[in-house]
């Protein structure tokens, strides 16, 4: 995502982060196995409090919070690219080397502009995002907590295609989202089943990870492996070349792999091995 809206007013930045924090000296050593970069249970980021661990991933760590201003749970999302930076201290992401100084920043840079997109969009299949601030040598969203299970983990229990109803209510809403994502000339480039969440309440799906720090990390270390889905990301996200360029059909793309993946019970072959 590219576009840089004016900060909404929800937004609240912290201050800049401490130099040292930003600038290491030396090649930082790991975590031990298994111990991971994920933050405790108790621990406090601003005013709430971390609960449990939601997921983990590369690029970034979601945890179940307390938010004790407004007495609700809430998500937060913490930037946190794993083959980058590590936790140094109780809450301070350092960069384990300097020479992933400048990927991590374009990162966090693009972390931060997809939360205030996510800020000003409106749209009941569309992430919203509360509040964003950096801190700590990184940054965090905070989003409401949703409830369900991801089309993936859906399509897996049932182990049948989905009806009819089920495929309409996806492609119509989802579609619809696109359509106020496209709006503001952004794209998610990022449209997988498990990016897809079916709310528990209500079935509405709900499209998950613009994975905009994923796209701008992989961008600079050409990691595709890590950035793209095979069988749901089109050609043009695998090419240099600039007459195949991204765009709105880049989702809608993704979007209708997922479909045929939803009724085939496979995804499509890889769109540059056919």
């Amino acid at each position: 995502m590219s576009s840089l809206p004016p900060e909404p007013a929800g937004a609240t930045p912290g201050p800049p982060p401490a130099a040292a924090a930003w600038q290491p000296t030396e090649i930082l050593q790991r975590p031990a196995p298994g111990r991971g970069n994920a933050l405790p249970p108790g621990a406090h980021l601003a005013e709430f409090e971390l609960l449990r661990v939601l997921g983990e991933g590369g690029f970034g760590i979601v945890y179940l919070a307390h938010d004790h201003s407004l007495q609700r749970r809430v998500a937060i999302k913490e930037y946190m690219p794993a083959s980058l930076a590590m936790r140094s201290g109780a809450q301070d992401v350092v960069v384990t080397a300097d020479k992933h100084l400048p990927v991590f920043t374009a990162g966090l840079d693009s972390f931060i502009n997809e939360a205030r997109l996510l800020a000003q969009f409106d749209h009941a299949s569309l992430l919203k995002v509360y509040r964003f601030w950096r801190a700590n040598g990184t940054a965090y969203m905070v989003m409401p907590y949703y409830e369900g299970m991801t089309l993936k983990e859906r399509l897996r229990q049932a182990g049948t295609p989905p009806d009819e109803r089920l495929l309409t209510t996806l492609i119509g809403s989802l579609t619809e989202a696109l359509a106020v994502v496209h709006a503001e000339h952004c794209l998610h480039r990022d449209i997988a089943p498990d990016n897809i969440l079916l709310l528990a309440e209500s079935g509405r799906p709900l499209l998950l990870d613009f994975g905009a720090a994923r796209q701008v990390i992989g961008d600079a270390t050409q990691a595709l492996t890590a950035i793209l889905k095979p069988g749901y990301a089109p050609v043009e996200q695998y090419a240099d070349t600039p007459s195949l360029k991204q765009g709105p059909w880049t989702d809608i793309y993704a979007l209708c792999a997922v479909v045929y993946a939803a009724v085939m019970g496979n995804k499509p072959p890889v769109s540059v091995g056919r």
